[in-house]
């Protein structure tokens, strides 16, 4: 059994102001399947994810398991920036289908939204149907996806769920499930997602080389995994940030200039979060008494 205490599974369970279903919880509640596999093939088939939609109907959606790309309108971009809760995309696909979540909504229905969004959409799910559950942001190296480097571990958000019966924190990945893998995307291996504390932690003892790791926008190395230990940290506190806001001591121009106290601090987080159920506490603690940590800035903060 897994360093578990009832407070955290109930802290799990909360909605923040990006997974709150708002006015959706009951419709969630009546009519989604309890299974977690189930939801999240639901999920999965609501959405686009940027790089299928420039890829187009080619490598794994040549057998057009994502949609037909050709039917989506030509002036559809990206939407990352404009659903970031789980209420909105929720909206919006009631909006673009009055049927909701179902299994056959066409491409042009389904919304342009990468693995954070999904997660997100999961783990408000979840918490609806009493399932404590969390995101989890890292880098998978398991992707061979056209216009990412290969080789690499790519930056990656996913789920965790609390499996009552077996007592423990399943690993799932819901963006990625419908890819050819080697594993089950609904119970991940353990060492399988590279988690951001154990990259940072790697890199900082010299065990792990900082170039094997890749950001979609185009950077690698440290930073870029200070970035996603800084997203999970948040996460982990039910605060599932968006791409752009980060705290400002890991920002180009300021990360470069930290001390190796500063560095250190951020070994000290890392190193709890390694276990984030056994140092529940102490990263609660961190999350409400260090600035440095907690305030983003990014957008209009």
């Amino acid at each position: 059994m897994q360093d578990m205490t009832p407070n955290i599974l109930i802290h799990y369970l909360q909605y923040s102001q990006y997974t709150s279903p708002s006015v959706y919880e009951n419709e969630i509640i009546k009519s989604f399947p309890d299974e977690v596999r189930e939801i999240g093939l639901l999920v999965r088939k609501q959405l686009i994810h940027r790089m299928t939609l420039q890829n187009g109907n080619t490598g794994s959606n040549e057998d057009l398991r994502y949609g037909d790309m050709i039917k989506v309108p030509w002036n559809r971009q990206p939407e990352d920036d404009i659903f970031v809760t789980a209420s909105a995309m929720i909206s919006e696909l009631y909006r673009r289908d009055p049927k909701g979540f179902t299994h056959d909504r066409s491409a042009e229905h389904k919304l342009i939204l990468a693995c954070r969004h999904i997660s997100v959409l999961m783990a408000a799910i979840l918490k609806a149907k009493k399932i404590s559950a969390r995101v989890r942001s890292g880098f998978a190296p398991y992707f061979v996806v056209k216009g990412l480097p290969s080789g690499k571990s790519d930056d990656h958000w996913i789920n965790q769920y609390f499996n009552k019966k077996e007592q423990r924190w399943v690993t799932i990945d819901v963006d990625g499930s419908f890819e050819e893998l080697h594993f089950d995307p609904y119970d991940i291996p353990s060492g399988t997602f590279d988690f951001a504390a154990d990259v940072w932690i790697g890199i900082r003892n010299g065990t792990i080389n900082a170039d094997h790791f890749w950001n979609a926008g185009g950077n690698g190395g440290l930073i870029v995994v200070a970035w996603e230990l800084f997203y999970d940290f948040h996460c982990l506190m039910n605060d599932e940030v968006i791409y752009t806001h980060t705290p400002k001591i890991v920002h180009f121009g300021t990360f470069e200039k930290l001390t190796e106290f500063q560095l250190k601090e951020i070994d000290n987080l890392a190193k709890l979060m390694q276990n984030p159920d056994k140092y529940f506490d102490e990263l609660l603690h961190i999350w409400e008494t260090k600035k440095q940590f907690r305030l983003v800035k990014g957008g209009l903060i």
